[in-house]
């Protein structure tokens, strides 16, 4: 039996990458997802403005530059999961044409980590 899922597409017209784990479409911050489901498993990549240290500015300079290459690919499809985080961002999966999600490309690469409840993580060392 195969099952079908429903999946709404959000269209943008004006798509900025804010950091390595945040897009911007049409004004509204939103949250990348990864292949996580909302509340359960997300994505987490280094701050750039509220950077601890220059290594955690630094790392999350390059999650956005690669997230920026990402979102130039043609065929991305941003999928609402028809949820918010707790400051109110859509929780939302950049789907890219082989399939695979930004948010996992990212974490594949080493630019992003797995992000749980209760997770903490320091960029420092």
């Amino acid at each position: 039996m195969i099952e079908l899922i429903a999946v709404t597409l959000i269209a943008c017209s004006d798509l900025r990458v804010v950091d390595g784990d945040t897009i911007k479409c049409n004004g509204q911050n939103m949250r990348l997802l990864g292949d996580g489901e909302p509340f359960v498993s997300g994505v987490d990549a280094a701050e750039i403005r509220r950077a601890k240290c220059e290594q955690e500015k630094r790392l999350g300079q390059d999650a956005k530059k690669r997230l920026q290459q990402l979102m130039k690919t043609p065929g991305i499809m941003i999928e609402d999961s028809r949820a918010v985080d707790r400051t109110g961002r859509p929780l939302i999966r950049v789907r890219l044409p082989n399939g695979k999600t930004a948010g996992q490309t990212l974490i594949d690469e080493g630019y992003a980590v797995v992000w749980t409840p209760g997770y903490k993580r320091t960029w420092c060392s």
